[in-house]
């Protein structure tokens, strides 16, 4: 039996009890974590915004070590430290074919499958698939992705979502290169993660954009030359402080129709707008025809960074190990599993950057 925040159903509170995990079976890994993050999208799992079969235990961005493996496992090994990946692909479907593995359209299908157990026999599944709101967890294999060397294993579960997500929007789908201006709407952990990666690339100004004042401080430390709390006038201040013309690249990390808009507006003409919030159905974004052809701006979303984590985590745990990146400053919370609900209150609330679970 291991520990576990368990979602009973959407909207309900969480409850942590004790669950039955089973051996890993054939292609499958147990891992014991270190940590995990707490992010925006488990909240949104937890209130329907975003799909997921219930009972289930939430979480997907953690690293830990692994204590057995199943059958025909070859890539990792008892006592391999790793990340767990959220969105492993296949390899073998349509998007994978066109080497876009962020697209993979199986790389769901853990998540509904059930993989453990409450003490009464009920059958839970695994949040995206990872499950890591617990101390140990069975993943398939291919989710379980050795961490590099010299990166902390505690600081590591930032790397499954966060950082992945926010260096890939920089480097991946803006594809920012150095002078160029970077305005960021919302200084979560992505959004902390974004503003890092943006100063990684020599962009400048950094502008960070957020409604709470208090996280100038947080974003000035990741990045940000400017800071803007947000309002009605977010777009124009943003002209403002990038030469009158807008910025070359906005990066809208909220998910929200108004950021998305106001992103779109900050944005110079011939300029790339990335948006990584994840927003629910109801969330309408309106353009005019005249303004989209006006403008030539390009909008472009963004999945899990456009990322193909086996590629990109030994670059950027070079970048950890030389102190350019710096997971702990996304850090704003160390809490049990039963500060959980505390940590989507504040993110609700606009508060803090990352709170981390730590086991």
């Amino acid at each position: 039996m291991v520990r576990a925040a368990v979602l009973p159903a959407v909207n309900a509170p969480l409850e942590i009890t004790e669950i039955e995990l089973p051996a890993p079976g054939p292609g499958q890994v147990r891992v014991r974590l270190a940590a995990a993050g707490v992010c925006h999208s488990d909240l949104s799992l937890s209130n329907g915004t975003l799909k997921q079969p219930a009972p289930a235990v939430l979480g997907h961005e953690g690293a830990g070590t692994v204590t057995a493996i199943g059958e025909g496992v070859t890539g990792v090994a008892a006592g391999d430290r790793v990340v767990l990946n959220w969105a492993p692909s296949c390899g073998g479907c349509h998007f994978c074919g066109l080497a876009e593995p962020w697209l993979c359209a199986n790389a769901g299908a853990a998540a509904a499958t059930p993989y453990a157990r409450r003490a009464d026999g009920t059958d839970l599944y695994p949040g995206l698939g990872t499950a890591a709101f617990a101390e140990e967890t069975v993943v398939p294999a291919h989710a379980a992705l050795p961490l590099p060397a010299g990166v902390p294993l505690t600081d590591a579960a930032l790397l499954g979502c966060a950082v992945l997500t926010g260096w890939g929007a920089v480097h991946h789908s803006a594809r920012v290169r150095a002078g160029e201006s970077v305005a960021v709407l919302g200084v979560g952990g992505v959004g902390l993660a974004t503003l890092q990666a943006a100063r990684i690339a020599g962009a400048g100004p950094i502008v960070a954009v957020d409604v709470s004042p208090e996280k100038e401080e947080l974003a000035r430390a990741a990045g940000a030359t400017e800071f803007v709390v947000a309002g009605e006038d977010t777009a124009k201040r943003i002209r403002k402080l990038t030469g009158g013309v807008g910025a070359d690249v906005a990066v809208e990390c909220v998910g929200r129709a108004d950021t998305i808009r106001t992103a779109w507006s900050a944005t110079r003409r011939g300029g790339r707008t990335t948006v990584v919030g994840i927003g629910g159905q109801d969330e309408q974004v309106a353009f005019s025809a005249l303004e989209i052809f006006y403008f030539g701006r390009t909008l472009a979303g963004c999945v899990y960074g456009n990322s193909d984590p086996a590629r990109d985590l030994p670059v950027i745990a070079e970048h950890v190990r030389s102190g350019a990146l710096d997971l702990s400053a996304l850090v704003t919370d160390r809490i049990g599993l039963d500060g959980i609900p505390a940590a989507f209150e504040a993110m609700v609330a606009g508060k803090g950057g990352r709170a981390l679970v730590v086991f």
